[in-house]
């Protein structure tokens, strides 16, 4: 691209700060396959390492998660250095991504110094959306322990600080510890992404998911204080087969079993169908035979696979929810705002001494009435489905709703979840080059071409809307209702339909990616064909 036509972005402006910013280098040459293999074991070990510092100075029982909803997306951890996760990370690509897409900023991504730019100044935006999550969370929700104000308190520091002063210092020193962990997260996705191999993030909320639905399928310690039933599906099982009487497994056996939370059978058979169900629907896709132009006998295939939108609009759709359910949780926590504040209408919480809070059923970020209630997430069978059939016991689970109320909620959240996965996957189509019209001249300036077609991107553009606007519809509606199926079935360790989706997904392609760098090392040649160095 000329010189004339790089000035036309401001983004140049923000090069001399972009620039002197910490980030990883590219190693100069070929890079093993063993050695990648090592940094992506170490930076994982890492990763979980981060997840189990917990903040400094915080007090751990006054903690309310807003991200709670979102920890198997998000990647992190409640009240330790991962608390805010990849979330900052995910929301600064998403803008930048979107701004791109939709000629906003006028970058050529395809030019070694626009691409520079652009990923500098996505690492500026990540680190301004560490400060916009952390500030509000810290100066909110996460409180620092009297003791460590106590500590802060004086006018012993540098003299600077006026006197008694300590809780300010220590939410400061909590925003800077959330600001190194997120940072970290961000140094250590370019050295998978530049030394190991595929993307770190990706590889963050495999590893959050696979931990929770390890646990959640394992752990043989008792979910409540004074019981004696593991908290795992297995283990739940088996304590069950060995303890209860004979005559008890057919009846309340069962159903405790196969139905009564925490992880259920049930959702263990749910996690497992989705594995099954993800792998296969990732193959299943329409090919175009493509042949080239001039080089005769050079035959090609362009897949267009049924998930063509991927997983991106169900994250999306997660996100805007979990939206609703923090605004509605700051409303609530505010009764001296005008109209908003501790209105029913937008959203009512549970107290901390509510039963449902006490027992482990509920958290304080689960909403009970209003807009949030009707938005937020199915948990299960027993949200749902067992207080249909045995109300003396499972009552409680339907937070004084009456049932009408309750299939209201379920239908509102399948519908918001399909219609709104339909929605974001043309969103997203439209805006990352993947419509017909872009595919269309990628193709043809590939030098392809439809056999038997004349060569014309118009012509190759209608071949291609005959079937990319349907699959993306197929798609996004596909991927939605799957999500929503099985937040509605429940799953193991509370992944969420989500992050299960997430997880099997990422799965796949590094498996693929793993194949791609051993056939790269057996044959150095298909580096270059590969993009490889």
């Amino acid at each position: 691209m000329p010189l004339e036509e790089k000035k036309k972005s401001r983004l140049y402006s923000l090069k001399p700060l972009t620039d002197r910013l910490p980030a990883v280098s590219r190693p100069e040459g070929h890079v093993q396959f063993r050695t990648k293999i090592i940094w992506v074991i170490l930076i994982l070990v890492l990763y979980f390492v981060l997840t189990n510092i917990f903040i400094y100075g915080l007090d751990r029982t006054s903690v309310i998660d807003f991200f709670s909803s979102l920890r198997a997306i998000l990647a992190g951890a409640q009240g330790s250095l991962m608390h805010l996760g990849i979330g900052p990370i995910v929301t600064g690509s998403i803008i930048m991504q979107l701004f791109a897409g939709a000629k906003i900023i006028n970058l050529d991504l395809r030019d070694d110094d626009d691409k520079s730019v652009y990923q500098g100044t996505q690492k500026l935006l990540v680190i301004i959306m560490i400060f916009v999550e952390a500030v509000p969370q810290v100066f909110g929700f996460l409180t620092p322990s009297s003791g460590f104000i106590t500590n802060l308190d004086g006018p012993q520091v540098f003299g600077l600080i006026p006197e008694n002063n300590g809780l300010f210092l220590a939410q400061l020193l909590i925003v800077v510890q959330l600001f190194v962990g997120s940072y970290l997260v961000f140094l250590m996705d370019e050295v998978v992404s530049k030394w190991g191999i595929g993307s770190g993030i990706s590889l963050f909320i495999a590893a959050g998911v696979a931990q929770q639905i390890f646990t959640g399928t394992f752990n043989w310690e008792p979910s409540q204080a004074g019981s004696t039933v593991p908290a795992g599906a297995i283990p739940k099982t088996i304590y069950y087969l060995q303890n209860l009487p004979a005559g008890q497994i057919g009846s309340t056996g069962l159903e405790q079993i196969m139905f009564q939370p925490p992880n259920p059978l049930i959702a263990l058979f749910g996690t497992m169908a989705i594995f099954l169900i993800v792998a296969y629907t990732e193959s299943t896709r329409i090919e175009l035979p493509l042949a080239h132009g001039k080089a005769r006998g050079a035959r090609g295939r362009y897949p267009i696979r049924l998930m063509y939108a991927s997983n991106i609009p169900v994250i999306l759709v997660a996100a805007v929810l979990a939206n609703v359910s923090m605004f509605s949780l700051l409303f609530w926590q505010h009764p001296e705002w005008p109209l908003i504040g501790r209105n029913p209408l937008f959203g009512a919480y549970p107290d901390a001494g509510d039963p449902l809070v006490l027992s482990g059923q509920i958290q304080r970020t689960t909403p009970v009435d209003g807009l949030a209630y009707y938005f937020s997430n199915i948990n299960g069978v027993g949200d749902w489905l067992l207080p249909l059939f045995n109300p003396s016991t499972y009552g409680a689970y339907l937070r004084g709703h009456e049932y009408w109320e309750v299939f209201l909620h379920l239908l509102v959240y399948v519908f918001v979840m399909v219609g709104g996965s339909i929605m974001f996957a043309k969103f997203w189509i439209m805006t990352t080059n993947m419509g017909p019209e872009e595919v269309a001249r990628q193709i043809e300036s590939s030098g392809m071409q439809i056999p038997g077609f004349r060569r014309d991107p118009r012509i190759l553009r209608r071949v291609l809307e005959r079937y990319i606007p349907v699959v993306t519809v197929i798609s996004g509606a596909f991927v939605g209702a799957l999500a929503a199926g099985a937040d509605m079935i429940g799953t193991v360790g509370n992944a969420s339909g989500t992050g299960v989706l997430l997880a099997v997904g990422i799965m796949i392609q590094m498996y693929e990616a793993i194949g791609r760098e051993q056939m790269m090392e057996m044959h150095p040649v298909l580096r270059q064909w590969f993009g490889g160095r």
